[in-house]
């Protein structure tokens, strides 16, 4: 926790945060989608896993998944770097609580769109590997959140984040429809 404390003590200019998440944009944007589309697949074959694609119902069911996850992924960074001096990585944490935007639907917006976007590609794949890296990895993710992120987010925002956390769902958005 110590290591977090110190990280979360520092505040980094916009530019700063910004190159910090090339090699992350990278990673989630190209190369994880590379290994699902690609790599897994053809590990189906290798070991005569049944294909999952079925044309269009792929399409149906993919396409609309990549694209919310892709909006809350997207949202939740854009709320990090703009409103609250931070990153979602780690050594770059946000210097502030947020509570709004995406974060009042539910406390891991990004993760939740991470998730929802890579099961999206490994749907729209056709690949059991593919949908099945993204469940362990989400569920490693979520545990990592549930059990480190969680004490951590205590430390630093004390009673605000307490009753944040018990306020807000962890993972599924409550989306609220505004009425007339």
């Amino acid at each position: 926790m110590n290591r977090y404390k110190q990280w979360a003590s520092r505040e980094y200019s916009l530019k700063n945060r910004l190159l910090a998440l090339i090699p992350a944009f990278f990673l989630f944007v190209m190369i994880l989608p590379y290994v699902l589309v690609i790599l897994l697949p053809r590990l189906d074959a290798l070991l005569h896993l049944p294909n999952l694609y079925y044309g269009v119902v792929n399409i149906i069911i993919g396409v609309p998944l990549i694209m919310i996850g892709g909006i809350y992924g997207f949202w939740s960074i854009y709320s990090q770097l703009s409103r609250a001096s931070g990153t979602p990585l780690p050594m770059m944490p946000t210097q502030k609580l947020l509570i709004d935007g995406p974060f009042k639907q539910c406390r891991n917006p990004m993760t939740f769109g991470t998730i929802t976007a890579y099961l999206g590609v490994g749907i729209l794949a056709g690949s059991v590997s593919s949908i099945i890296l993204v469940l362990i990895l989400g569920g490693l993710l979520l545990t990592y959140l549930k059990k480190i992120e969680e004490r951590e987010l205590e430390m630093r925002f004390g009673e605000e984040y307490v009753a944040y956390k018990n306020s807000t769902p962890m993972f599924f958005p409550r989306i609220k429809l505004r009425k007339n």
